[in-house]
């Protein structure tokens, strides 16, 4: 298994070395010679170009410099900023005008067969802690390698096709489900951005942020834009392939036991305007909890997804839709014997919805739903946010965007709590209520 692990990625890399000519081309939009909008609704949702721009290796258009940079400047305002048991705040820096993050892209075509999409991001608020006796917040702002994602890339035309009826291809990331071009999968799903000082949020299954920075590599298979095939294996991110959690901090390294498999099936329909997909994915992780120990047993979780999705677009009005269902077995192998958990397996189930309307695609509205149900375990939830024992978390969440040029967007979100951690009040058991987290968000986008 190794070997054949090993094999595929050096063959992603060797295809991708492989030295052509050069145009001083700054960006994906102008490699391709499209307007940003061609591949985005609204960054980072894709258009059905845009699908088939990165299933195809980011390889469409002349090969340039793939040289682009982004930030975000944003300001959170957390409805009640005051814990009711200690007085400190709740959110660092609330009210305050804060520059997010900043980020710097590989990204473009490397030859006719190969292709990345590579980032590294400044976090400024990274590493967020409290002093437990003063309450001040402190911070340790770094830089990592973010998501990255190398293609090298195939294609087969029919006699007679004036496109390719098969595309096939093989994928190194960094970040399960990073790879994939649907706006369902953890990666790239609603909400597309949110506030990093915030401290609140649903608890989340391992595809929904646990499971990265981690060493990828996938072959897939998109059959006459209709049918869509994918299977990767995972592992530990070091050795030759540590460059993929450069920058990372030890402790928040993911350390996985051997081989972990991901799967990922789709089929896809476009006609005219509109374009739709129904989909399964899943994932197996055998996970050491104590990522500074890779010894002994480990827990294994199971990730079993449903997505969906539906897109109308046209000048001037676009609409898109998506929505997704994750189940998660917990076999608490290594943490239930070490007394981290009540029970010796759990169950969490992530379910979310999204719609969205553009006009001319600058005004833009959106309207979501998020809710996580799972099982009772007193040691494993009240000792993160509550006293009911439950992960059980329910919300709405309101977005207006604003895009006056392709690459700045001004987005105001609103996250509408209506029960945390198993309670709409009370929830912690020193008065504070499900509502208090609410946040109000407003940031600035800029890429260039």
């Amino acid at each position: 298994m190794k070997r054949v692990f090993n094999g595929l990625i050096g063959f992603a890399l060797l295809i991708g070395l492989i030295p052509q000519a050069t145009f001083a081309v700054p960006s994906y939009a102008r490699q391709t010679g499209q307007n940003c909008d061609a591949c985005h609704v609204s960054f980072p949702e894709l258009t059905p170009y845009g699908r088939w721009f990165k299933l195809t290796g980011y390889t469409i258009g002349q090969r340039t410099i793939p040289l682009a940079a982004m930030a975000q400047i944003s300001r959170t305002n957390t409805k009640s900023n005051t814990d009711p048991a200690t007085g400190f705040s709740v959110t660092p820096e609330n009210n305050h005008i804060v520059l997010q993050d900043a980020s710097v892209f590989v990204a473009g075509k490397i030859n006719d067969y190969a292709g990345a999409f590579i980032q590294w991001t400044y976090d400024h608020q990274a590493n967020l802690e409290q002093d437990s006796t003063t309450g001040l917040w402190s911070r340790s702002s770094h830089s990592s390698l973010d998501n990255t994602d190398i293609r090298a890339v195939g294609q087969y035309l029919a006699a007679g096709s004036k496109e390719p009826d098969l595309v096939y291809g093989v994928t190194l990331h960094n970040n399960p489900t990073v790879q994939d071009v649907w706006n369902t999968v953890p990666s790239w799903g609603f909400p597309f951005a949110g506030s990093a000082t915030t401290q609140f949020g649903p608890p989340a299954t391992l595809i929904e942020g646990g499971a990265a920075p981690v060493a990828g590599i996938s072959t897939y298979a998109f059959w006459k834009k209709t049918l869509y095939a994918e299977f990767a294996l995972y592992r530990t991110a070091d050795g030759f392939l540590s460059f993929l959690r450069t920058g990372t901090p030890a402790a928040d390294r993911v350390v996985l036991k051997g081989y972990n498999p991901y799967w990922r099936l789709a089929y896809n329909k476009e006609w005219g305007p509109n374009s739709l997909e129904f989909g399964a994915f899943g994932m197996v992780a055998d996970l050491y909890p104590d990522n500074t120990n890779p010894v002994g047993p480990t827990d294994r979780l199971r990730d079993l997804g449903l997505d969906a999705q539906y897109q109308y677009i046209t000048d001037p009005h676009t609409i898109t839709g998506q929505v997704s269902y994750i189940r998660e077995k917990q076999l608490w192998n290594a943490t239930f014997a070490n007394g981290g958990t009540d029970n010796p397996s759990d169950r969490l189930n992530s379910f979310k919805a999204k719609a969205t309307y553009y006009y001319r695609r600058q005004y833009g509205v959106t309207l979501s739903h998020f809710a996580v149900t799972g099982s009772l375990d007193n040691t494993l939830w009240t000792g993160q946010a509550g006293v009911s024992g439950k992960p059980n978390t329910t919300g709405y969440i309101y977005e207006l965007n604003y895009v006056p040029i392709s690459n700045a967007r001004l987005m105001l979100q609103y996250t509408d709590y209506k029960k945390y951690f198993g309670l709409a009040n009370n929830y912690d058991g020193n008065g504070r209520h499900a509502h208090d987290n609410n946040t109000l968000f407003l940031n600035l986008w800029l890429a260039y």
